[in-house]
């Protein structure tokens, strides 16, 4: 995953797209790079500096033309080639007079490369990014401009890929092609703009379009026009963005994540708001008909890290609710699996972008295998609600933070409404029951509220353990997400190993691993399964781990056998 940015036609290019790096930090952050035409030539400047690479982008960027009037930008996280200097975007050809930048992977780049290599072409990455803009070196040397000259060579390629690339011989336009990867244009103050996310375009945009895939894009300055790779004029899709600068902003908070975090209450909220009508849970946003929604027999729920977490919470309600078998798939996995769908199949695609390739190619997949199709997203007009028979949105509004924190719980939510809706439709519970349901999640909001204001708690606890690499996380039943979650996030944030186990498996080999010095946190729920935990907690701790619990308030067994309790 990578971001990328272009504008054409603004007087402020190199702040707009540095900006625009910096809001697509999330997407990658190996390297970063900028080329920029400027007085008939072009002028690139890249860094590799782990987490501070935008940063170090800024610094180069004082030497940039002061002219400049288009330009792309690229921030990435490495797939081919080491994330250094060389291997970071953008591209040039052998002339320098071409700069590409690049999200996804071209799956045949190495026959492409083989062939370009020997009749003469240089290569100074080692990436296969930089195979797509020699082919387009190769295509215009036959004299019909750079859009023509990227449709060919596009036709070329197999893979994933949004892709931007500017020539200094046509200083106004920038040519851009997606297949897969995300890919949004837009307008404002007679500029054009390009991204792979909305979050580099608010506040400078006051019109934004999807590409779609198989979609080609000549942007001028004030305008643009798309077609298919085979030619055919498209008309594109208008976006809706709901979201201004000022959420974009860190609003006081010392990181993005912070922030995010301390808008949990009002993202599941949002996620809860108007949603009983007549009596009856109404899920507005769905286009699948009550009818096909209760003679559903399967679901399956597919997300990739914290939407596959999110998932597994979601398949416990629709279990015990609606009474209805539900399997979870990491995205990535489910697409290579012999699953069987037919028009009773409800698959359930789960992401905070609606972008997210693994899990837009698997329902994708199911479609064309006649499953009936449902987005939970947080991107109104995204690729997979788009594709979607029905989208469920969950209103948490702007996430910029690589650790996901509001969309994740504001998810949870969104699968609860639906597995209540599911059960309703059933008649495996009565209205009455699933308002009594509905109610206890109307009082979640304030609990958070509660939750956030304890952070003191966890401040003590980061403290005590700062020091330690080594990391289990463990959990019964729905606690066994949260505890997979758990240890993501550590690992994403803290970059100290961390597992995620369910508690019952401690014995078939991790028990192995717990020695003085390691850390164990526990999930514990209220309820059948409190003693078993208790039992897990009671072996570690003989083992000599230090014990986190994550318990409820009134729980004193735990209180009695952990070293600390949030």
């Amino acid at each position: 995953m990578c971001g990328i940015i272009g504008v054409v036609g603004a007087d402020d290019a190199v702040p707009t797209i540095l900006a625009g790096l910096h809001a697509l930090e999330y997407r990658g952050y190996d390297s970063a790079g900028v080329a920029l035409l400027s007085d008939g030539g072009l002028w690139r400047a890249r860094a590799a500096d782990a987490s501070q690479s935008v940063r170090e982008l800024f610094a180069l960027c004082a030497e940039a033309p002061s002219d400049a009037r288009t330009g792309i930008g690229h921030t990435r996280w490495a797939t081919h080639g080491n994330p250094n200097v060389p291997n970071a975007h953008p591209h040039l050809d052998c002339t320098g007079q071409l700069a590409l930048i690049h999200n996804g992977i071209i799956e045949n780049y190495l026959e492409l490369k083989v062939g370009l290599e020997s009749s003469g072409h240089q290569f100074s990455s080692v990436t296969d990014s930089e195979v797509l803009v020699h082919l387009i070196e190769v295509e215009l040397a036959q004299g019909d401009g750079l859009v023509e000259a990227t449709r060919r060579a596009i036709a070329q390629v197999r893979g994933a890929f949004s892709v931007a690339v500017v020539s200094a011989a046509e200083p106004e336009l920038i040519v851009a092609a997606r297949r897969i990867s995300p890919l949004i244009v837009g307008f404002g103050g007679g500029a054009g703009y390009l991204a792979s996310d909305i979050p580099a375009l608010i506040g400078r945009c006051t019109e934004v379009y999807a590409v779609e895939d198989d979609q080609l894009v000549a942007l001028r300055p004030g305008r643009f026009e798309v077609t298919s790779f085979d030619g055919a004029e498209i008309t594109p899709v208008p976006l809706e963005v709901d979201w201004d600068i000022e959420v974009a902003e860190k609003g006081g908070y010392e990181d993005f994540m912070t922030k995010e975090i301390h808008e949990q209450p009002q993202a599941v909220a949002a996620t809860l708001l108007d949603r009983v009508h007549a009596g009856h849970l109404d899920l507005d946003e769905l286009s699948i008909s009550d009818e096909d929604l209760a003679a559903v027999t399967k679901i399956f729920l597919v997300g990739c890290g914290s939407s596959y977490h999110t998932s597994m919470v979601g398949k416990f309600a629709i279990e015990a609710w609606a009474k209805l078998p539900a399997e979870v798939d990491i995205a990535s996995e489910f697409m290579y699996r012999d699953a069987i769908f037919d028009d009773r199949t409800l698959v359930i695609g789960v992401s905070q972008s609606g972008e997210t390739i693994d899990t837009l190619q698997a329902i994708r997949r199911a479609k064309a295998q006649g499953a009936k199709i449902l987005a939970v997203t947080n991107i109104v007009g995204s690729s997979m609600a788009r594709d979607a028979d029905g989208a469920l949105y969950t209103r948490a509004g702007l996430e910029i933070s690589v650790a996901s924190t509001k969309t994740l719980l504001a998810q949870v939510t969104a699968l609860q409404i639906l597995a209540l809706r599911l059960a309703e439709l059933r008649g495996t519970m009565t209205s009455a029951e699933t308002a009594e349901v509905f109610a206890s999640l109307r009082e979640l909001p304030a609990k958070l509220t509660e939750l956030l204001d304890r952070t003191d708690q966890a401040e003590v606890v980061a403290k005590a353990v700062a020091a330690t690499e080594h990391f289990f996380f463990l959990g019964r039943h729905v606690g066994l997400p949260v505890a997979l979650e758990g240890a993501l996030k550590l690992k994403e944030i803290s970059y100290r190993r961390a597992e995620g186990y369910p508690a019952g498996e401690l014995k078939h080999g991790p028990i192995a691993l717990i020695e003085p010095g390691t850390v164990v946190v526990a999930v514990v729920l209220q309820g059948p399964l409190a003693e078993k935990m208790h039992s897990n907690i009671a072996e570690v701790k003989a083992r000599g781990a230090t014990i986190v619990a994550v318990a409820e308030d009134d729980d004193e067994v735990v209180a009695g056998l952990c070293d600390y309790v949030l």
